[in-house]
């Protein structure tokens, strides 16, 4: 059974991604329910500079093409490793670090200050909620995706928080990949492709530098 929460449940992906191949208890079906507190510890794991090998949080940033001012909203941000990117990518907007684990959000807040990121919010979201202040421009998904229980229900709820011709980024394990989660709970990006089609929005791009997961970009149709 699959977490309904959202944040522990990216955090969750993210560790699959980070361990070795090969059998280990982060990898047995328990870790669904994994709690993700100790957000220091973690942070060691999931900030280490050798994510940014298949990361690629640079380029992600770039494609996304973001103007300056815009509004952003990490969900699933957990320690920020977005979350802080994108603070510079839109210095004259905001990014809104979205999660469920207080912890974390507890952390990311204290992050923000401790690097003197005046553009960036930690936002204490509830599981079938991301309690957005404001619309924003970009929500943007890493390895969350697969986890969100009811999703149509969700992805339908994100369209309220997206400005008229929002966009929403979906970024997850591709079936192939030799990292992350089990391949019985991996979603196919065709399937993700259907999934947004029907909870109203159309596909806008598709990348392919990421060497394990797939990056779409949706456009909403609501007006």
């Amino acid at each position: 059974m699959i977490r309904r929460s959202l944040v522990p449940a990216f955090l969750t992906a993210l560790s699959f991604a980070l361990l070795p191949a090969g059998p280990a208890a982060a990898q047995s079906p328990h870790t669904h329910e994994h709690s993700f507190g100790g957000a220091e510890k973690w942070a060691k794991v999931f900030d280490d500079p050798k994510r940014d090998a298949t990361q690629k949080p640079h380029e992600v940033i770039q494609a996304l093409a973001l103007k300056p001012e815009a509004l952003v909203a990490d969900i699933g941000s957990g320690t920020g490793y977005f979350a802080v990117r994108f603070a510079h990518a839109v210095p004259k907007g905001r990014v809104y670090g979205v999660d469920t684990e207080p912890d974390m959000v507890k952390y990311l807040a204290e992050r923000v200050k401790r690097e003197k990121l005046g553009n960036v919010s930690a936002i204490a979201a509830a599981p079938d909620d991301p309690r957005l202040p404001e619309k924003v421009d970009l929500i943007v998904m890493v390895d969350v995706f697969h986890h969100i229980a009811d999703r149509a229900r969700y992805l339908k709820k994100l369209q309220g928080s997206l400005k008229p011709g929002g966009r929403i980024a979906i970024i997850d394990f591709r079936m192939d990949s030799p990292d992350g989660p089990p391949k019985r709970v991996r979603i196919a990006p065709s399937r993700v492709k259907t999934e947004l089609s029907s909870a109203g929005y159309a596909l806008l791009e598709e990348h392919s530098f990421l060497p394990n997961q797939y990056f779409l970009v949706f456009r909403s149709n609501r007006p």
